[in-house]
């Protein structure tokens, strides 16, 4: 097949009528040279692992009740054109597998489902949010996973490995565990966001130590690391609630999984509820932060007025009568020095006093 022409789309290696056509495909296909990883299920044990993936179609075929999964780290069009052979991929999944920053979404296609997430890590010193995009494809037999991120795939197999008595629920048990780390990193992430919105809310109402602006700086901060998270975390509830609603169809969520998949979605839900709910908390913070500032200004308005007042007087007094009381050094070059020093050193402790008051 030409690897330019779109491929025809075909059914799961393993199926009768190409099971006569698994080797042919292994021999023409040109094996990925992209870091991959394999596994192959049977009878819910892993029963191998590590193997090349022109192997894939042969494993499959010698036994029609095993599944595998293949990983592939950064494809390129060539790497994928083992899977697009024996899998019959369709050409606009493949090619949103391809091209980076696609949206989270499930889209479903005659012979397989293509899903797009992304697994997100935050730092909460500097409120910088990290994502690693994750495409998979999901065919009846292998779930086929595309990194274009670095992605913790050593602890997702250890989430399968834990959980290995669903294994016999065949790829559905794959796709849970996958959709199951993804959601749990998601949810992670907006616990550790609700918890600098709890510091940053209290430090709103703690006296102050140091400037204003770091408050409003922390804020907007986090304000863009929650919008991040929400383009993120919003759509996963359509992917998940698409896999509920046709749990007969592709057979990922039937009875025996559908429990595992329900917790997930409150999960989607929980993390969705808390996003949004934290972008409404940064604009209270903000708003409170205002009105903060606002009466701070007020109090330093009126003190300043209080002060013109007390000033005034005297100043009226003197200045009505043209009083001109004769001070030490009067007339003299001395004096002057003298006066000059008193107007500098009560001005600049005024200042200070000012400035250690925020006031300035």
């Amino acid at each position: 097949m030409n690897e330019d022409s779109a491929p025809e789309p075909r059914p799961a290696p393993g199926d009768p009528q190409t099971a006569g056509e698994a080797d042919h495909s292994v021999t023409t296909a040109t094996p990925p040279r992209c870091p991959t990883r394999t596994r192959l299920y049977r009878d819910g044990e892993v029963v191998a692992e590590g193997f090349p993936a022109e192997e894939i179609s042969d494993r499959l075929a010698s036994d029609s009740d095993a599944f595998i999964w293949l990983d592939l780290h950064h494809p390129d069009e060539s790497d994928l054109g083992i899977v697009v052979q024996e899998f019959g991929l369709h050409p606009l999944a493949v090619e949103d597998a391809l091209q980076d920053e696609q949206r989270p979404k499930l889209d479903r296609y005659r012979t397989h489902l293509f899903a797009n997430m992304y697994a997100v890590g935050f730092d909460a010193v500097t409120a910088t949010l990290t994502t690693s995009e994750i495409s998979a494809f999901v065919t009846p037999r292998a779930l086929i996973t595309v990194r274009k991120n670095e992605f913790d795939v050593d602890a997702l197999q250890a989430r399968w490995d834990e959980n290995s008595d669903l294994a016999s629920a065949g790829v559905g048990f794959l796709v849970h565990g996958l959709l199951d780390a993804v959601v749990d990193g998601q949810y992670d992430v907006t616990e550790t966001l609700d918890d600098c919105l709890d510091a940053l809310e209290d430090q709103v109402f703690e006296p102050r130590q140091g400037s204003d602006l770091d408050i409003r700086r922390r804020a907007f901060e986090l304000r863009r690391a929650v919008l991040q998270l929400r383009r993120i975390v919003a759509p996963m509830r359509e992917v998940v609630e698409r896999i509920l609603r046709n749990a007969g169809e592709h057979h990922l969520a039937h009875d025996f999984m559908l429990p595992y998949y329900e917790d997930v979605h409150d999960h989607v839900l929980r993390a969705a509820e808390t996003t949004d709910n934290a972008r409404d908390r940064i604009a209270s913070i903000l708003e409170s932060e205002q009105n903060i500032q606002g009466q701070q200004l007020n109090e330093v308005t009126k003190k300043l007025a209080a002060w013109a007042a007390i000033i005034a007087v005297p100043t009226a007094v003197t200045g009505y009568y043209g009083q001109n009381v004769p001070y030490p050094g009067f007339e003299q070059h001395w004096g002057w020095i003298l006066s000059t020093a008193v107007i500098v050193v009560l001005s600049v402790g005024l200042w200070m006093l000012l400035r250690r008051r925020n006031w300035l």
